[in-house]
Order: C-alpha cells, then structure tokens, then sequence
C-alpha cells in the first residue's frame, strides 16, 4: 500500500484519522456539521458538502461502525482492487449516496452524514467479487449477500432517522463497479 507521508500510513488509516479528527472537532463544535453535512436545503450554498459530509458522524455508534467496516472490510477490499481503486470506490460511492441522499429525502432540512455510502460500495464490490466472503455477526459467520439483504430490510424497514438513501446509492455504484472489476480478475471464493 502506498504511504501518504512519513509516518507511512495507507489509505484506510488516513481515511480512519480523518474522520476520528473530524468527529472530536464536531463533539468540541457541534456547529460544524450544518457546515460540513449534507442538508439537501443548503446543497446549492454549500456543494463541497457531498464530499465532506463523508467526514462527519452522528454519534459513537455511528462512528466506531463505520471506521469498524471500513478497517475489516476495506482492507480486504484493497488487496483484491489495489489501494487506487479501492479510493475511487470509496469516495464514488460516497458521492452517488449523497446524490441519491439529495434526490430522495424529503426532509430538507435533515442533514445526512456518515460513511455510510461509501462503506456500502465496498460492500457491494465484495459481493460481486467475494460472494462466499463470511461476514461475522454477533459470533456467526454470514455470507455477504445474505449480510447485505439484512442491513437493507433492517434500514429501510425499521430504522428512521438513517439516511437509506445513501445506503442504497453506494451499494448501487459497488455493485456495478463489482461487476467491472470481477470481469478484469477472477471471482475470489471463501
């Protein structure tokens, strides 16, 4: 993996301190998050927040994770893709969230926040890539596919306040971006 500075962290380290540095700036000044979440209200004033908002957490849980998949799940991930790859998947997954994010809330002024999307196109690449990936949950291993079936129904079904939106456009831009990355390399099983 490639360093980003003299400390020689990869990508998914740099991305983890990002967003814990993000988050303690958020706890110290909640104020921030209306400057760096994505409120579909203020979207036209503020455009730079479909990429930061991917910075910016609500909450313990939410964080820890998010940084929880992103470290297991994204580590995986860039060893199949390359660590290149594995960034443009992040961050493209991130911005088709947000769009899906601004074209399906009807909440304006709700503002979406989180990894979220971004995590969700890691996942989805791996489902195309790594279908019999075992996923641990609560100690049993699930398949992926079976794992992303669950996280959906749970989010659109019984979680308010979650910005499925996202959830759906990243996993939607992992899946296709899956599907071009299996048919360069062979298909991993677990």
């Amino acid at each position: 993996m490639r360093s980003y500075n003299r400390f020689n962290l990869n990508a998914i380290w740099f991305l983890i301190i990002v967003n814990a540095l993000i988050f303690i700036v958020t706890l110290v000044r909640p104020d921030v998050i209306t400057f760096l979440g994505l409120t579909p209200a203020y979207f036209r004033r503020q455009p730079w927040t479909i990429i930061t908002n991917l910075f910016v957490h609500a909450g313990w849980w939410h964080i820890i994770f998010n940084m929880i998949c992103l470290y297991s799940l994204g580590s995986f991930l860039t060893r199949l893709i390359g660590e290149k790859n594995f960034l443009k998947v992040y961050f493209a997954g991130g911005v088709l969230g947000n769009i899906f994010f601004l074209a399906y809330n009807h909440y304006p002024l709700m503002p979406g926040v989180g990894a979220s999307g971004a995590i969700s196109a890691i996942i989805g690449v791996l489902v195309i890539m790594a279908p019999k990936l075992p996923v641990i949950i609560f100690p049993i291993p699930v398949p992926i596919p079976l794992w992303v079936a669950i996280i959906i129904f749970l989010l659109i079904s019984f979680l308010p306040g979650i910005a499925w939106q996202a959830h759906l456009g990243g996993l939607a831009l992992g899946l296709i971006a899956g599907y071009f990355f299996k048919k360069k390399r062979r298909t991993y099983y677990f």
